[in-house]
């Protein structure tokens, strides 16, 4: 029934129950996940700033991490324009069978520009659209408590090094209500996941 399920995401916490959602259905029905991310122009155009053509990379990355746990098939794709517009049109581009999009982002403005831009895709898509409410309430809201959890985990799995000198790459972010501290070690780049919502870490190594 549904092969190709498309999730747009911004890499915010709006995204997060949205991604699960979307990864349910894709286990469900063998299906390929997609991962959207925009980096806004037109209108709203005054938003843009250097970072967020890597944020929109970081979005989908997550996905992608969060699929290949699931064992769920994933492909990712960045686009430039207007949300609503490029999420339509990579829809139709690629067959997309069913849309699971988020209705908040972070705060504020943000959080009416993903609700305005996911009523669009509802009222314009061709497809099925399933829209998810974020309920969950952060947690983990400090860079510096992520990255501590982050030491103590990585820390916890080697009795050979302590949490204190493990050395950081770049400061944590931030991306669907998950913490990523990348840190540099003996056995190369490891990347610490800290769930903002539970406080619980799990370490992803890179080659």
């Amino acid at each position: 029934m549904y092969e190709d399920v498309l999730i747009p995401t911004d890499g915010s916490d709006g995204t997060r129950q949205s991604i699960t959602h979307g990864l349910t259905i894709a286990k469900q029905f063998d299906a390929t996940i997609h991962a959207l991310s925009i980096v806004p122009e037109g209108p709203l155009g005054t938003l843009q700033n250097d970072a967020a053509a890597p944020a929109a990379h970081r979005a989908v990355e997550r996905v992608e991490a969060e699929a290949e746990r699931a064992d769920v098939g994933i492909e990712t794709a960045v686009e430039q324009g207007v949300p609503h517009e490029e999420i339509l049109a990579y829809a139709d581009e690629h067959d997309i069978d069913m849309i699971v999009m988020g209705t908040q982002g972070r705060t504020g403005l943000d959080r009416v520009l993903v609700g305005s831009v996911t009523e669009r895709v509802v009222r314009m898509a061709d497809v099925p659209v399933v829209t998810v409410r974020f309920t969950d309430d952060i947690r983990i809201e400090d860079a510096d408590e992520a990255e501590r959890i982050a030491r103590e985990t990585l820390a916890a799995e080697s009795s050979s090094v302590e949490a204190e000198e493990i050395t950081t790459l770049e400061d944590p972010h931030r991306t669907s209500a998950s913490w990523i501290v990348p840190f540099e070690t003996d056995a190369g780049t490891v990347h610490v996941h800290v769930d903002a919502l539970t406080g619980e870490a799990r370490v992803a190594r890179r080659e």
